[in-house]
């Protein structure tokens, strides 16, 4: 005659910390909280480097238009494209894409 061995499971995660963050443990919803939290924390950086971008690009294109020039500079954007391309592949352009289209045309 033969034993199973009973193999251990986790406890099953409360209700609110399953409904919170989808985890079927309270170790897994804790975990995902932490990470969430670290997660908002990066989002608030990446705001404000934008933001900062924002600002920089602004004096760029001030300064473009002051000297007779134009406010884009279409040569510029590509080599930006190709440069967050070449990091993060093709999600990068649209990525990019974006953060340009955020920085044109505040003046």
């Amino acid at each position: 005659m033969s034993t199973a061995t009973a193999t251990p499971t986790a406890a099953p995660a409360t209700a609110a910390a399953a409904e919170r963050t989808g985890a079927r443990t309270d170790e897994a919803a804790d975990l995902i909280g932490n990470a969430r939290e670290r997660i908002d924390s990066l989002d608030d950086r990446i705001i404000g480097l934008i933001q900062e971008r924002m600002a920089v690009s602004a004096v760029i294109q001030e300064a473009r238009i002051t000297s007779g020039g134009r406010r884009v500079n279409l040569s510029r954007e590509m080599e930006v494209l190709g440069h967050y391309r070449d990091a993060l592949g093709k999600p990068g352009t649209a990525l990019a894409m974006t953060m340009l289209e955020l920085c044109r045309g505040r003046i």
